[in-house]
């Protein structure tokens, strides 16, 4: 038999190869010896089944499986022609399987993610919880029904037992009738409607929260498990506004424990009354002791009413442990706010002190002094420290308060809320402190903070002292504070009156007299007794006083220090005059003087001097300008320091100074270290009339660091000036032995000035104690200025002539311009000499003496008077 014949006696495999059926199940036993079909493969392509036929059998290939063979053949052979329309049929039945299959597995898909898993779950959890609480809430009601039903019947048999009792006593129609009207006035069953009503409506308020709270919880995750992002999903929503509520109100903590209270007792009373035949008003009540008390319920009877009373027992413990903790929570709050220093400040007249540094010890000391005669004051510091270490600190100064209080509290000078705090508006009088460290960041600090000050919308009552350490920024403070604001530059207080000691030894304690409350101080005050009377007869009316100034009213409150004697005080003036308080001195009648006249009429002008710098300070060029307007001609700056020539005077030039201009000093300049003995003997030590040792520009951020370099200085520099000492004056040493090196540098002492910049009031005790040093100017200066500006603003332009080197300034004269050897004169007969040069004697230094005597009393009592002795007087500034 050919191909051919094969190929055409065969139609059926053809459309069994174009349209394969699905496999049919075979219900024979399966055949076990054959896996391979052995049934030769044909085609349609003769040539193909040409070259198949001829092949041998070892080289036939191994028949695969009927599917994979089924799929090859649909590949290999055409499909006969379908009809179009069966064929569309077809297509669009197999598009919607497909579709159909598609959405199956994209379900499923999304039912079998994570949020699908999620819904499903939360959906069956609701719906469980449903189930139970209906369950529980259906058992419930029915089990009260029964007891309900119960209830009813024995009242039914009560009833029959009195009607039963009241028929064996008809005898007694009166006993009758009272025993079935006490029959018809029970009511037991009346109502149990209501009673059931009072049930439900707890159960419902009751499932109310788990409800809501199941609702927010699945909305919430419907939204986010679809994707759709909202702005906030609700349980966050619903979180953040309960939070915003305790947060914001201040009385939501109680309010909340009120209102969850008011729901316990309510519900826990409806609960009560559908279990018991007592009254509604006694079911609250009931409640009320339950929440109160949880050891009430153990008298209850019954299962209801055992259940409601226990519920309700562990609502009142719950309510219970919220109260305690809020009460416990308020306390701990209240007390970690006085700790910290958070509460307000309720004083008045006060003074108030903003920032901390190393100058308040001082400053307070000098307050608690002022405050003395008034049995005591109120100091409050506001700093931005921790009030119990500010507290530690105060406790450890060591000074008598003198019935001075100091309240501390932590807070920033540039929050309104902070200054509102300690009662700024209220305060006589504001300090502001300047921070320790860079001079620019500390002074523009102080301007915000005068700023701040400003803009308190109450007002201030008192005046702004304000600690400045650039005199350059003094402009800017007044021009934000104007005359609420006085300033005193810390810097340019010290550099003046190094100057003017480094002129006149001895210079700094009549300063510190003047400028503590220990002794004397200046006071401003109005006596209208005195109007009318002229200059020269008001220096004599006061006996425990000295008048040298006149505050003149036609002139805007201008200060006139040391004015002439014709001058006459007219109505509104006021006198400034040095007293030890401000209730110790008063005018009196006019006392009978001797005027006399002076020895000389002319002062000897001093010869040039020699005058050394060791250090480097910011304002330098303001003290050569001083130095320069005070020295005589011909006189000579040295200045030693570790700058070098070209930097000094570009800094010197940047500050503002022109060298060109400097008339009585010239500039010498020496490079060195102020701590290395070498370097300074490379110096004339022994030559110079003055030396000041300056606190160092590059460790000024450091008091101890700066002191300490000072101290070094001036031991080094006085001990180069002992040994350089001729031998005939190293075997004088006073008291002290020859080895002495004290004694040694006491010697060195007396033939040259060295004033020394001490920024820690500590150091300059120790130096003080040794004497080796003619006197120690620190920070402690500044802090009396400071006290007495902020007792008195008016003391601030007195203190501005007084350290200026233009008009008026303390001096030292010597006893020959005033008085002859021997001669015998009251102080008031000295006093009235001295206005013959125009000056105002207030004090006297005795030869030998340590100290001068400011304001002496008994001031008409004669005295003898030695050349040798010295006067303190106010007078112009000499141009020598």
């Amino acid at each position: 038999m050919s191909l051919e014949s094969e190929d055409s006696s065969s139609p059926s495999f053809d459309r069994d190869c174009s349209f394969p059926s699905p496999p049919l199940i075979n219900h024979s036993p399966p055949k076990t010896h054959s896996r391979f079909s052995t049934s030769p493969k044909r085609s349609r392509d003769p040539s193909l089944s040409k070259s198949q036929s001829f092949r041998p059998p070892s080289s036939v290939p191994p028949a695969t499986t009927s599917k994979h063979d089924t799929l090859r053949r649909r590949l290999e052979f055409p499909r006969p022609p379908v009809n179009s329309s069966k064929q569309e049929q077809i297509d669009s039945f197999l598009d919607r399987k497909l579709v159909i299959s598609s959405e199956k597995q994209f379900t499923e898909k999304v039912s079998s993610g994570p949020s699908g898993h999620r819904v499903r779950f939360r959906w069956d959890l609701a719906i469980a919880v449903a189930i139970v609480i209906t369950a529980l809430t259906s058992s419930v009601h029915k089990n009260f029904t029964l007891h309900y039903q119960v209830i009813d019947l024995q009242d039914q048999i009560l009833k029959l037992n009195v009607k039963l009792r009241a028929c064996d006593l008809l005898s007694i129609v009166d006993d009758s009738d009272s025993v079935m009207q006490e029959i018809d006035g029970y009511d037991y069953g009346g109502n149990n409607g209501l009673k059931n009503l009072a049930l439900i409506v707890s159960l419902t308020l009751l499932s109310i929260p788990v409800l809501a709270f199941k609702y927010i919880d699945f909305v919430s995750t419907w939204k986010s498990s679809g994707y759709i992002w909202e702005a906030v999903l609700l349980n966050k929503q619903f979180a953040y506004r309960v939070d915003v509520f305790l947060s914001v109100r201040p009385y939501a903590k109680p309010l909340a424990l009120l209102v969850a209270t008011v729901l316990v007792i309510c519900l826990g009373g409806l609960a009560m009354f559908s279990v018991t035949n007592d009254s509604l008003a006694d079911c609250l009540w009931l409640s009320w002791t339950f929440v109160a008390d949880s050891g009430n319920h153990a008298n209850s009877e019954g299962i209801g009413p055992r259940l409601v009373s226990v519920s309700i027992s562990f609502g009142g413990m719950l309510i219970f442990a919220m109260m305690l903790g809020l009460v416990s929570d308020a306390i701990s709050e209240k007390f970690d706010s006085l700790r910290k220093g958070r509460s307000k400040v309720v004083e008045q007249n006060h003074t108030l002190i903003l920032g901390w540094s190393d100058k308040l010890g001082s400053l307070l000391n000098q307050l608690a002094i002022a405050n003395e005669s008034l049995g005591g004051g109120i100091v409050v510091v506001m700093a931005e420290r921790d009030k119990e270490e500010m507290e530690m600190d105060i406790a450890k100064m060591e000074f008598d308060f003198k019935g001075t209080f100091v309240i501390c509290r932590s807070g920033s000078s540039l929050i309104l809320a902070d200054l509102k705090k300690v009662s700024v508006s209220k305060a006589r009088a504001i300090i502001v402190l300047a921070e320790d460290g860079n001079a620019d960041q500390s002074d523009a600090r102080a301007l915000r903070t005068v700023l701040s000050l400003v803009g308190v919308k109450e007002g201030l009552k008192g005046h702004i002292v304000v600690e400045l350490s650039d005199l350059d920024n003094e402009v800017l403070l007044k021009l934000v504070g104007g005359d609420l604001v006085e300033t005193v530059v810390a810097h340019d207080v010290i550099g003046r009156l190094m100057i003017q000691c480094a002129r006149q030894p001895g210079l700094a304690q009549i300063w510190e007299d003047i400028l503590g409350f220990e002794n004397c101080e200046f006071y401003i005050k109005r006596w209208p007794q005195l109007h009318g009377m002229q200059f020269e007869d008001i220096l004599i009316s006061f006996p425990d006083a000295i008048p040298c100034g006149i505050k003149v009213a036609s002139r805007g409150g201008k200060i006139i220090l040391n004015p002439e004697d014709s001058y006459v005080l007219q109505e509104g003036d006021e006198v400034l005059v040095i007293a030890e308080d401000d209730d110790t001195y008063a005018p009196a009648a006019l006392p009978t003087v001797w005027r006399g006249s002076l020895p000389k009429d002319f002062i000897v002008p001093k010869p040039a001097e020699r005058i050394l710098f060791c250090g480097w300070r910011r304002d330098m060029e303001d003290m050569i300008m001083v130095l320069d307007a005070f020295l005589a001609q011909g006189s000579e700056l040295w200045m030693f320091n570790d700058v070098q020539e070209k930097e000094r005077e570009k800094k010197l030039i940047d500050g503002g100074l022109d060298l060109s201009r400097l008339e009585n000093i010239q500039l010498v300049n020496r490079v060195g270290n102020t701590v290395i003995r070498r370097h300074l003997e490379s110096l004339p030590l022994q030559s110079f009339d003055s030396i000041l040792i300056l606190a160092d520009e590059s460790v000024e951020d450091s008091a101890m660091q700066a002191d300490s370099r000072s101290l070094a200085t001036l031991l080094l520099i006085r001990d180069i000036q002992s040994k350089r000492l001729p031998m005939s004056n190293q075997f004088h040493s006073g008291s002290l032995s020859q080895s002495s090196w004290i004694g040694e540098m006491q010697q060195a002492s007396d033939k040259s000035v060295i004033i020394s910049e001490i920024l820690d009031p500590r150091t300059k005790k120790l130096l003080a104690m040794s004497k080796i040093s003619d006197y120690v100017l620190s920070n402690e200066l500044v802090s009396m200025a400071l006290a007495m500006v902020a007792e008195d603003q008016q003391i601030n332009d007195v203190l501005k002539e007084l350290f200026a080197e233009e008009g008026n300034e303390l001096q030292i004269r010597q006893a020959n311009l005033y008085v002859f050897e021997g001669e015998e004169l009251s102080f008031y007969e000295v006093l009235l000499r001295a206005r013959q040069r125009r000056e105002i004697v207030i004090g006297y230094l005795v030869s030998k003496a340590e100290r001068a005597v400011i304001n002496p009393t008994a001031k008409s009592e004669r005295r003898r008077w030695s050349l040798e002795d010295a006067f303190v007087v106010i007078a112009e500034k000499e141009w020598e």
